[in-house]
């Protein structure tokens, strides 16, 4: 049988995006009902799986070893609610990658590794470059609208990963 899975963007959707990039632990601030959120998704027996870009490594701007920090932390307080992390390192202004968002190539990995059935699965982020490849594999999406009227190609949109939760779990009985 195959597994369901929420695919989330980290940035925006998980902790509080920053422009300035988010990349030490201090300055890793959880939104408010993510954890309750994801306890819901793990009890009803999705994956959860992080599907993000972090750009600042091609830039030079921080490390691997600070991505896995922030990831360490998030499971310590999450207690260890998420399946696996994918993430690009790169940006187009120094490396063209595949695996970067809108590309689709993180996508495919965790859906050949995990057997996962795109019928019963949901992306979820809160930018158009997370939406476009969950929309050209077929899986149903979910924007979390930071801004009034964002213009989208998601399925739906919603105030917070709560909300969308919530519409999982409904549309899915």
């Amino acid at each position: 049988m195959k597994n369901k899975c929420v695919f989330l963007d980290r940035d925006g959707v998980i902790n509080v995006d920053n422009v300035n990039y988010t990349y030490k632990v201090e300055e890793f601030k959880i939104i408010d009902g993510v954890i309750p959120a994801l306890k819901m998704l793990k009890d009803a027996g999705y994956l959860l799986i992080i599907i993000t870009n972090q750009s600042g490594i091609a830039k030079g701007i921080y490390q691997h070893d600070d991505v896995y920090k922030c990831h360490g932390y998030f499971d310590k307080e999450s207690g260890n609610l998420i399946d696996e992390y994918f993430y690009s390192p790169y940006h187009q202004s120094t490396s063209e990658s595949l695996s970067r968002k809108p590309g689709s190539l993180m996508f495919e990995k965790a859906i050949a590794k995990y057997d996962i059935d795109l019928a019963h699965s949901w992306m979820v982020g809160d930018r158009e470059r997370d939406i476009i490849p969950a929309n050209n594999l077929n899986i149903p999406t979910i924007l979390i609208e930071e801004f009034p009227n964002t213009e989208t190609s998601a399925k739906y949109k919603v105030d917070s990963l709560f909300e969308a939760a919530e519409l999982i779990l409904k549309s899915n009985r």
